[in-house]
């Protein structure tokens, strides 16, 4: 999955694909060790799109934080 495709899903549909992708990780090591799996480079590419998703998920919640706390200063009041 690209990068792009990622950064449009919410943190929920994130979340999701997340426990999806951890749980075929789980497959694939248990196939590779029975030695029934048969496309080795597909672990490559759902180690990869999980660190991507891990990295997305990251970067939502440092925004998240940063919005929490940027607090707008008050308009300031000149007297002349």
């Amino acid at each position: 999955m690209k990068i792009t495709e990622l950064r449009e899903k919410t943190k929920e549909e994130l979340i999701t694909e997340r426990r999806d992708l951890k749980q075929e990780m789980m497959n694939l090591y248990v196939q590779r060790a029975s030695g029934q799996l048969e496309n080795p480079a597909r672990i490559k590419f759902v180690r990869k799109t999980l660190a991507r998703i891990e990295t997305l998920l990251s970067m939502k919640v440092i925004e998240a934080s940063k919005a929490a706390t940027a607090v707008p200063s008050p308009p300031s009041t000149v007297e002349a």
